[in-house]
């Protein structure tokens, strides 16, 4: 067999979780001696190794991009041989010291996974499988062992060495090199390991838990960035004491750390007692950051130091249990932000993620259930459906169960699987222990892929005052998965009256869908009702109702659900987009009803209203999200239909914008719920002025602009100058660059203005940044905010019919294939779902996945999303 054939046999080998068995060896403790190189650094690895069960099977430890020194099993030169990346030692005893002695070298390691340079500085990911790029290890989440680890390194270049656990000793030595020996008392798998080494400034501050410990807490950025840093560690202290408040949990170690490196494939990672950050979430002041990078910081804060329990003292099995840790940690940042800022705000963010890119996920060729059942790269897992999806799942277990029972279930959870490694069954089992409520169907959740629809219609019995609601569920085959069973699904619903009158709290009720057709009556209801149907979106549903514009008209004014309001005005606009589309491509006149601008002027007056619903109600819904609401895409149809309905609203609206705007403006910058809401609806009406786009228009964005105290500010009235392709973008985007051209997390937002520009040169535009002095292929930030911001964000200019954004995706794809396979498997997804477009896009989408699967080098990472793409 050639070569290639050789490397797609190892890239196609498919895993399955039903094919898990328990590991033959288990590894109790491992010390670890790691004298740090940039080019050649040593990892002398001592383990305690045990068979498990009777058997004679050899050794078998995984490992990539390592040059293997020496092995020894208690401390004698050992016999091994190496095949396909993993270290085979025959003949061992029972129970033996193993020591490996290998050489890496971090400075080349532009895949950012096992140990890397990120700048200056030294650091680690080793989620999923990263730590066999240190060492040979059983790297797989079941093994658990007592790490203690010794870090040798320049005491001048790397005066900050950090690891996971407690500080236990250090000393110098007289090369000028210095050590730091780290030890953490719980057994972790290795995918927890963590190891850092620079030269940062620090931040420090203690929290006092509820039994009266104090814990050390330690904040490292890089030199110059302190004061960019206390937000962050005011969110570390307030999700500690959330933690303890909601959940009853405590931190259990001495110290907690958090490092912002600027190379990192993730959001940040949360290696126990260590969590390594992306700086994106970490640093920010009024100045270099938004209201959202604020929250941002304050929700992956929290989600990380979440996992202390939910991820690192409980762990998972397998890594097809992912969805175990993740969705339950994402439902608990989530629950966070909701209890220390605006629930309906957060709510109505999440949904628009599940709505959006998460159904088209669970619509295309990586469709697969929030539990997977088969993988090739691990890496290709860590998607919205495990996470975002796995946080409904979760979210309808506790609307089930109730607050009550829910955190009855997490503490019989805890006391029942502390120190394990278990599964999503082992999570469902407490909660049902716990409850006493049979949960056997909900199950179904955790193995059935795609996106269940309900069609709901209703009747109204006037004689015997009865009002009915027939559901019927199904789920559309996807995937590997052809027949769909029903599932437990909460539909949360209320009745109004046809004055838009709650008709109270026996009437506003979460019926427990089971069946593939069920009815619900509502008796002495005396005129027929309107219903809020899915209220906070109880379940990750599409749903099918036919509702009349007075009957939403009626909603959005009066619901007591600001998400129902938010939800109906969604459900309105989605109504006129499907008609427009259909309109459009009949050639005909594009409309909207003289109602639904009076509704909406009503809004911008209600001065009773969350200024940030009322922002979320006027965002009309990206391309990508009403792509989502049509079988086959027509990207220009849907690029007219937003453009048209804009600018209506735009026009017909100018004069309440323009007082809305005037009205809403905040003074010197206070980071408080009602500024961030006051901002959050002044970005968007200078959105709808700089479309509208009259030269008192302009002049008001760049006096926005130039008289911004804070980032928000600046780039609401930049976003605006873009969106309306204003003369005075040019200028903005020039002062912006030469202030900030030095500092990439800020250069980011530049670089997504660009992306996402309406201009017809955007593509070129894009190609000439490439060579920017602010941009870097090897920075997964600067790759996402330009080339992933285009493709996914700017769908009218990627998708042109040339297909010449395809071919400039491809060109890209290629390149990382090669340097950064991770980062790749993520740009390519806008490819994935040719199928859904017109042929000639189909085609030329085609044509890009087939040149990257006739690459004779192609990572596992893209084999695997490519090879399912075109097997559809």
């Amino acid at each position: 067999m050639s070569a290639r054939g050789d490397a797609m046999t190892i890239i196609a080998k498919e895993k399955h979780r039903l094919a898990y068995q328990t590991p033959d060896f288990v590894i109790t403790q491992i010390d670890l001696d790691i004298l740090l190189d940039e080019n050649h650094t040593k990892v002398i690895a001592v383990s305690q190794v045990r068979r498990e069960g009777n058997h004679k099977n050899s050794l078998v430890l995984d490992g990539e991009e390592l040059i293997l020194l020496s092995v020894r099993v208690d401390k004698k030169e050992a016999t091994y041989r190496l095949e396909n990346n993993q270290l085979h030692i025959d003949n061992v005893p029972d129970s033996f010291e193993l020591t490996i002695e290998t050489e890496i070298n971090p400075a080349a390691n532009s895949a950012l996974e096992g140990l890397y340079k990120s700048g200056a500085a030294f650091c680690t990911q080793c989620e999923a499988e990263g730590f066999r790029r240190i060492t040979y290890y059983l790297d797989r989440p079941d093994v658990l062992a007592r790490f203690t680890t010794k870090i040798t390194a320049n005491k001048a270049a790397y005066p900050i060495l950090l690891s996971n656990g407690n500080r236990v000793a250090s000393g110098d030595n007289l090369d000028g090199s210095h050590w730091v020996m780290w030890s953490d008392p719980y057994p972790k798998p290795c995918y927890l390991f963590a190891l850092v080494a620079g030269d940062f400034d620090v931040l420090k501050d203690t929290f006092t838990t509820k039994s009266g410990r104090t814990v050390s807490l330690e904040l490292f950025v890089d030199k110059g960035n302190l004061n960019r840093s206390q937000h962050a560690m005011n969110s570390l202290k307030k999700s500690m004491a959330w933690d303890e408040q909601r959940f009853g949990l405590e931190y259990d170690l001495d110290i907690y750390m958090v490092v912002a490196v600027d190379f990192f494939n993730m959001g940040a990672m949360e290696n126990k007692g260590l969590n390594v950050f992306n700086s994106k979430f970490v640093l920010a002041n009024p100045e270099s950051a938004t209201d959202t990078d604020y929250f941002d910081i304050e929700r992956v804060i929290g989600h990380e130091y979440f996992h202390n329990w939910t991820g690192n003292r409980i762990t998972c099995r397998d890594w097809f249990q992912l969805s175990l840790k993740e969705g339950l940690t994402v439902f608990r940042d989530q629950e966070f932000s909701s209890d220390l800022g605006s629930r309906t705000i957060n709510r109505i963010r999440n949904v628009k993620i599940i709505r959006g890119p998460q159904f088209a996920e669970d619509s295309g060729p990586m469709s697969h259930p929030i539990r997977p059942d088969v993988v090739m790269e691990m890496n290709n897992f860590y998607t919205l459906t495990v996470y975002e999806k796995g946080s409904e799942v979760i979210r309808m277990l506790h609307t089930i169960l109730g607050e009550t029972l829910f955190q009855k279930g997490m503490a019989l959870y805890v006391s029942r699987h502390d120190g394990q490694a278990v599964t999503c069954d082992d999570f469902v089992q407490a909660m049902q222990d716990a409850s006493g409520i049979d949960l056997t169907l909900f199950r179904r959740w955790y193995s059935q892929s795609g996106t269940p629809v309900l069609n709901i219609t209703d009747e109204f019995d006037a004689v015997n005052q009865q009002y009915k609601l027939t559901v019927k569920q199904h789920t559309p085959p996807t995937k590997g998965q052809a027949d769909k069973q029903a599932l437990h699904i909460p539909l949360s619903v209320a009745l109004y009256n046809k004055y838009g009158e709650y008709l109270g709290e026996q009437y506003d009720q979460v019926l427990n869908v089971t069946q593939e057709q069920q009815v619900f009556v509502f008796s002495d209801v005396a005129d027929k009702p309107v219903v809020a149907l899915l209220q906070d979106f109880s379940a990750p549903v599409r749903l099918e109702f036919t509702y009349e514009d007075q009957d939403l008209f009626l909603l959005i004014q009066h619901s007591k659900s600001a998400f129902i309001r938010w939800d109906a005005a969604q459900t309105l606009l989605n109504k006129y987009i499907r008609l427009n589309v259909e309109r459009f491509q009949q050639n005909k006149e594009l409309i909207l009803p003289p109602s639904l601008f009076s509704v909406f002027a009503e809004l911008l007056r209600d001065q009773t209203l969350d200024k940030s619903l009322v922002a979320e109600i006027f965002r009309i819904p990206s391309e990508s999200s009403m792509a989502e609401l049509f079988d086959d895409i027509d990207i220009d149809a849907i690029h007219a239909v937003k453009c048209f309905i804009e600018n209506a609203i735009a026009t017909q609206l100018h004069e309440l914008f323009m007082e809305s705007y005037q009205s809403n403006k905040t003074g010197a910058y206070q980071l408080i719920q009602s500024d961030i809401a006051k901002r959050d609806l002044v970005s968007v009406c200078l959105m709808y002025l700089a479309i509208h786009g009259n030269e008192r228009d302009q002049h008001i964005i760049l006096s926005h602009y130039q008289s911004a105290d804070n980032m928000t500010d600046v780039l609401a009235a930049m976003q605006a100058a873009k969106q309306g392709e204003l003369s005075i973008f040019a200028e903005m985007m020039l002062a912006f660059e030469a202030k900030w051209k030095t500092d990439g997390l800020v250069m980011d937002n530049w670089f997504r203005l660009q992306a996402t520009s309406p201009s017809a040169n955007c593509l070129s535009t894009v190609k000439s940044l490439l060579t920017h002095p602010s941009f870097s292929m090897q920075n997964p930030n600067r790759l996402r905010a330009l080339i992933g911001t285009f493709s996914a964000a700017n769908s009218y200019r990627f998708h042109a019919i040339d297909g010449s954004g395809y071919v400039f995706l491809g060109e890209i794809l290629a390149q990382l294939n090669k340097s950064n396979p991770q980062v790749a498997s993520r740009l390519i997804t806008p490819l994935l779902q040719f199928k859904r477009f017109d042929t000639v896009r189909q085609g030329l989408m085609k044509q890009e996945l087939q040149k990257l699967a006739g690459q004779p080098d192609l990572s596992r990472d893209l084999f695997e999303k490519v090879s399912r793409a075109l097997a559809e």
